[in-house]
């Protein structure tokens, strides 16, 4: 996998969902944002790939990342320290992104939730039981964006 095939050079619009809590990343938001550094942040994406560039960019970017290819491991690591924020794909073995979320937000009500996926509309589904102020990234995105969105939503 290249930096190219997860969205290096596509173009993605992204809309805000009005639908179950959630918004989609992206939708325009006025002022500065203050990036708070070494930010603990729990990765579950089971795409080795993938996980390796998300890893990279949110380090370039001062964050601190933890990083597992299935949900169930995530969620393991996840009882044993708190983090600030967990990004998950939704779909992954052992355990999804939605159910990931829903025991992370159990085990702390304050830890921000934002999925990334190709599959948007599943976590959009009132009945996929997604933490109700989730984010949602949908492949393909630059890694750029990637780095925006988690700070706007570190900063809210």
């Amino acid at each position: 996998m290249t930096l190219v095939s997860i969205g290096q050079t596509g173009n993605v619009l992204f809309t805000k969902a009005v639908t179950y809590g959630m918004t989609r990343c992206g939708s325009s938001q006025s002022g500065s944002i203050s990036v708070t550094p070494n930010t603990k942040i729990l990765l579950a994406e089971d795409d080795d790939d993938m996980r390796r560039f998300l890893v990279k960019a949110l380090e370039n970017a001062g964050h601190s990342v933890v990083s597992f290819d299935n949900g169930l491991s995530a969620y393991h690591r996840l009882r044993e320290e708190p983090f600030e924020l967990l990004l998950t794909d939704i779909v992954m073995p052992e355990m999804d992104g939605i159910e990931l979320a829903r025991r992370a937000t159990q085990l702390d009500p304050d830890i921000k939730v934002m999925f990334i996926t190709g599959f948007a509309a599943v976590a959009l589904n009132p009945d996929s039981q997604t933490p109700k102020d989730a984010k949602i990234l949908s492949k393909p995105f630059h890694l750029r964006e990637l780095v925006s969105e988690v700070d706007k939503l570190l900063a809210a």
